[in-house]
């Protein structure tokens, strides 16, 4: 027996600047009937990413649908099977999809991945964006044993995890930025980073060449800017940069941020650079997870996060993501 009605986040507004509670609307609808074929979740937890400020947006770069002002948001979540007539799913089996931002939601049967709930100590685990940080290390910067490795926005949801992997991968030092100090301590202090740099407490590349008087060999870029640009400075020969998001432009309030590059550095010291995203290496979701629950249990890989509880909180959350306010992932319990 479900409830009657549920609540859903629906964009009300485009953003001309920063993201605020106005631009999001909280409404009570009707709990969907699903028809055969069809799956109805009740969605347990959600999560938010940078990404979602971008698709706020009317028109975006990414290769995702933006978001249709009056209609709800979406994004990755989790939950139970409440009905799957038709199909070969049972109620209570844990599934993943992408319809989030509300408390159940409606599928075709194609659009939801059962999870094995065993495989991980937490479900929330598999909100994790560890695919995105094990595609950048292993596919994008291709980093060996013995690297000295640079890896950007090393506070948020993926940067916290890259860190991590590129030690399992047999990184010598590993270098993270951020933007505040009390991050940065919990970088070196919890999660494996060698030497941070903060940003703001000074130039990106004097910080870096302290940091790494050898060079990088391998970055992992979630922000662009000024520290891809040290990063180029820094970078030795042969080294590998993997470019994985770009905060500079997507929490610039939708305005356009290029980064120029020394293309004569590139050529001289055969420095690789290449972009690299998800949906092109989707074959790494059920390898992370294997690799992920492994870690958790033995202690060498840590998810740090934050959770807010209640639907009515996900607005504020992605604002306290864009803001910076906390390290690793941001999640909903809904």
């Amino acid at each position: 027996m479900t409830n009657r009605t549920h609540r859903e986040v629906r964009l009300a507004a485009r953003p001309t600047g920063p993201v605020t509670d106005d631009l999001f609307e909280i409404v009570e609808v009707p709990v969907p009937e699903p028809a055969a074929g069809q799956v109805l979740v009740r969605n347990t937890l959600m999560s938010v990413a940078a990404v979602m400020r971008t698709l706020m947006d009317e028109v975006t770069t990414v290769p995702i649908p933006s978001f249709v002002v009056g209609k709800a948001l979406d994004g990755p979540a989790v939950g139970e099977v409440v009905a799957a007539p038709g199909t070969d799913l049972n109620p209570g089996d844990l599934v993943t999809h992408r319809l989030g931002w509300r408390e159940y939601a409606l599928l075709d049967a194609g659009d939801v991945q059962r999870l094995d709930a065993g495989l991980l100590p937490d479900p929330a685990g598999y909100l994790s964006q560890g695919p995105t940080a094990l595609m950048g290390i292993d596919r994008g910067a291709e980093v060996r044993p013995g690297d000295t490795v640079f890896v950007t926005g090393a506070a948020g949801g993926v940067g916290s995890l890259a860190g991590q992997i590129a030690k399992l991968r047999g990184a010598a030092r590993v270098i993270g930025s951020t933007g505040s100090p009390e991050k940065a301590d919990r970088l070196r202090k919890e999660f494996g980073y060698d030497a941070v740099v903060v940003r703001g407490a000074g130039p990106i590349e004097e910080q870096l060449r302290a940091a790494a008087p050898e060079g990088i060999d391998a970055l992992f870029d979630n922000v662009g800017g000024e520290q891809l640009q040290a990063a180029i400075a820094l970078a030795n020969r042969g080294a590998r940069l993997a470019v994985v998001g770009a905060l500079s432009v997507q929490l610039a309030d939708g305005k356009p941020a290029p980064t120029p590059i020394d293309t004569l550095s590139l050529l001289a010291r055969s420095i690789t650079l290449r972009g690299v995203a998800l949906y092109d290496h989707l074959d790494l979701v059920p390898a992370w997870h294997r690799l992920f629950g492994q870690g958790l249990r033995e202690g060498t890989l840590t998810f740090p996060h934050a959770r807010l509880h209640g639907i009515e909180q996900a607005p504020q959350a992605l604002q306290e993501l864009i803001a910076g306010r906390h390290l690793g992932a941001v999640l909903v319990e809904l």
